[in-house]
């Protein structure tokens, strides 16, 4: 597996106080889906190649996050400022490269292993889920799921790997590339990811 810049998703959250909790909640079961993918991916990674990997991961990760929501989120202002062809374009977009982040970094299996540590209720509907990937070396990451309801599902609106979201940085320099750039080549950008994956 490539280290990790997981597409931790939006913005550094401050955790509100925790709600009481007891019992399985179906929003571990959202987090767990994705690990046991993940996993399976990975030990096959070699063998169907990356094109295999996009394809067995695609219809989990679009089916665990809320990537309209996501992707509103990480264009912050500036959503308000595109048309309702843009946005659609834009979560598209948005939603191939977070697959394909996925496909290429965890693209071989080493003994790594996922471990749910907590779930907390959080206030306004939302589900906290404290999970360590631990490694094969014995180094562990922390990753912390953030999740709410959208049509009666639960789906994954943040990640915070380690106590820093990616997408926290990710939204500044979108923000900054629309700024100077524009929108269609933000688009661009993102495509160019997408293929430089690819290869």
């Amino acid at each position: 597996m490539k280290k990790i810049g997981l597409l931790s998703l939006l913005w550094v959250l401050t955790f509100p106080m925790p709600l009481p909790w007891a019992g399985a909640h179906p929003a571990t079961e959202v987090v767990e889906n994705l690990h046991k993918a993940l996993l399976t991916t990975m030990k096959e990674g070699g063998k169907i190649g990356y094109q295999g990997r996009y394809d067995r991961l695609a219809p989990v990760i679009r089916a665990s996050f809320d990537m309209p929501f996501i992707a509103q989120t990480v264009l912050g202002r500036h959503w308000e400022a595109i048309n309702n062809e843009q946005k659609s374009k834009f979560i598209q977009t948005f939603s191939s490269l977070s697959v394909a982040t996925y496909a290429y970094n965890f693209d071989a299996y080493s003994g790594e292993q996922f471990k749910v540590i907590q779930e907390k209720g959080l206030k306004e509907s939302q589900f906290l889920i404290q999970t360590q990937l631990l490694k094969s070396d014995g180094g562990k990451v922390q990753l912390d799921y953030i999740l709410h309801r959208r049509e009666g599902e639960w789906r994954i609106i943040n990640i915070i790997a380690e106590g820093v979201s990616d997408l926290a940085l990710k939204r500044a320099d979108y923000s900054s590339f629309l700024k100077s750039k524009g929108f269609d080549s933000l688009v661009s950008r993102l495509n160019e990811k997408i293929a430089e994956y690819s290869k």
